[in-house]
């Protein structure tokens, strides 16, 4: 039976840098569904969908291919065939992907493909809904987060060093409004699981956080 971390939370509480890290020292593998969930919204994006339109994004998701694969030994997600992972990070589709992830027909997509990752490899997997529903049985739960205001701060800090001009009351702004949509969803919304341990990651240093979730994987 494989082995399975989920790791759950709001946006930018690094999820997904402290999974790749813990999917490195565990040696298993780590699935990004936030990756695979901001694919789909680069496809809608592309192809010029109208996201206000549930019944238009529900009858496109079917023309987008999605799948995970590695390149030198670093994940890539393949979007109909093209490694994409230089296009997912932009504040454009991550607003995006908060909004079409909420669609039925793209959450029974991609969920299927992540359970079936999940079943056979040990894995860590991090996003919203995993240990409450895509990997309700996972040996290891993990609630990750961080105050609104350190995680714009990390994201403002990140985006100057890459030499673009932001405005932080902007950015926490932005968060505080998609944990909001994220927790308040009609399907699979954000919330801890019962059997999640918390992780607050504010006062946090980036190891001290890796180091706390290797410490519950092997227990």
């Amino acid at each position: 039976m494989a082995y399975n971390i989920a790791v759950d939370g709001p946006a930018g509480a690094g999820k997904s840098t402290i999974a790749k890290a813990v999917a490195e020292r565990l040696g298993c593998i780590y699935v990004d569904t936030g990756a695979m969930y901001r694919a789909m919204a680069l496809y809608m994006l592309r192809e010029k969908v109208d996201l206000q339109d549930r019944a238009a994004i529900a009858g496109a998701c079917t023309g987008a291919d999605i799948k995970i694969g590695f390149e030198d030994g670093v994940q890539a997600v393949y979007l109909n065939g093209e490694n994409v992972n230089a296009f997912l990070r932009t504040e454009e589709v991550g607003n995006a992907a908060s909004v079409t992830s909420v669609v039925p027909e793209v959450r029974k997509r991609l969920v299927e493909l992540q359970q079936l990752l999940a079943a056979e490899s040990d894995c860590i997997m991090d996003g919203r809904d995993i240990g409450t529903c895509v990997l309700p049985k996972a040996q290891t739960k993990i609630y990750l987060t961080a105050s609104s205001m350190v995680r714009a701060k990390r994201r403002y800090d990140e985006l100057t060093a890459k030499g673009e001009n932001c405005d932080l009351g902007k950015i926490k702004a932005d968060i505080e409004e998609r944990d909001y949509r994220d927790m308040h969803r009609e399907i699979s919304p954000l919330k801890q699981a019962e059997d999640a341990v918390l992780v607050d990651s504010s006062d946090m240093t980036i190891e001290e956080v890796i180091e706390r979730i290797l410490e519950l994987a092997k227990r």
